[in-house]
């Protein structure tokens, strides 16, 4: 990014229910306050609900007016959560319109959440693997998936990473530049790094835009509503897995406790964090957020990486 001080977090998982938006808001408060100029984004244009877990139940302002130009800059529609330096942009009451953007739209709105000028920004990111979710993805090499310990999700998770990679090659090599490369469309393409292996002997300088770019992803993974009975190296063990069949490599944050108390603050429209700050679940998003934190300085000098370099033999 430009701005090194602009950090553009989105968060996906490609499975709705694992907590996406409630750790969305938890982490921004506890950036907030760590003296963090924080912008939560609801990116989850079809069922946006940042702003019930933030405790704001009817928000004034919505993405909606920045799309249909009711106002002129995004900046427009932002709005205070009540806590300091921390700030909202909602997504509430979206029409079936908003929920599918566009590409010009969508490219405007990428753009203007580009340019806000806060020190991270966290993106709430809907389910699934549509195009107007993947491309709110990458817009930043700072993705973090949040997954439950329900093989369902991460299954789910395992393809929304593969889906990101490949959506991120499109957009280095231009769709002509792909259809000539269709004829070694074989099962060698099931994976980033060893189509980046076939293209490194086809077209060695259009490889190394794409590692570059590849290598560039710093992607996190949390691992959420995570129980007593639940291994605890399941993180850890999802990491190796997308090394060894994706050739990715991917920093595990930690997990966070499973709390029924979660649901009694968005049932009462409150932060979980500050209704319950004292709780294991709320502790364990705490370090999290101190996790990022102390990673910050480090990644942004950090060398991009090289995509499949460090692959284990199967």
């Amino acid at each position: 990014m430009d701005d090194p001080m602009a950090r553009i977090w989105p968060i996906g998982g490609g499975k709705g229910g694992s907590g996406k938006s409630l750790f969305v808001g938890a982490l921004g408060s506890y950036l907030a306050k760590a003296g963090k100029a924080t912008l939560l984004v609801d990116a989850d244009l079809g069922g946006a609900n940042l702003h019930t877990v933030v405790g704001i139940p009817h928000p004034t302002r919505t993405v909606s007016a920045f799309i249909n130009r009711e106002v002129d800059s995004l900046e427009d529609t932002i709005i205070e959560t009540g806590h300091p330096s921390l700030f909202l942009i909602s997504g509430a009451r979206n029409s079936l319109e908003v929920a599918n953007l566009p590409y010009a739209q969508k490219l405007r709105l990428l753009r203007a959440i580009f340019k806000l000028p806060y020190e991270h920004i966290l993106l709430d990111l809907g389910a699934g693997t549509s195009f107007n979710t993947l491309d709110f993805f990458i817009l930043s090499n700072l993705g973090i998936f949040v997954t439950t310990p329900e093989p369902t999700s991460i299954e789910n998770t395992y393809h929304f990473i593969r889906s990101a990679y490949f959506r991120k090659i499109r957009q280095v090599l231009k769709q002509t530049q792909l259809r000539a490369f269709h004829h070694h469309a074989k099962a060698s393409w099931k994976t980033p790094a060893a189509f980046l292996d076939m293209l490194k002997q086809e077209a060695p300088g259009r490889a190394a835009s794409v590692e570059k770019a590849l290598g560039a992803f710093r992607f996190k993974l949390v691992l959420n509503q995570f129980r007593k009975q639940d291994d605890v190296r399941l993180g850890l063990q999802i990491c190796k897995v997308c090394q060894r069949h994706l050739g990715l490599q991917m920093q595990f944050l930690g997990n966070i406790r499973f709390d029924d108390r979660v649901h009694y603050a968005v049932c009462q429209k409150v932060s979980f964090v500050d209704k319950y700050p004292y709780t294991q679940a709320a502790l364990d998003l705490r370090a999290v957020a101190q996790a990022i934190l102390a990673t910050e300085k480090v990644e942004s000098k950090a060398p991009p990486k090289k995509v499949g370099a460090s692959r284990p033999s199967p």
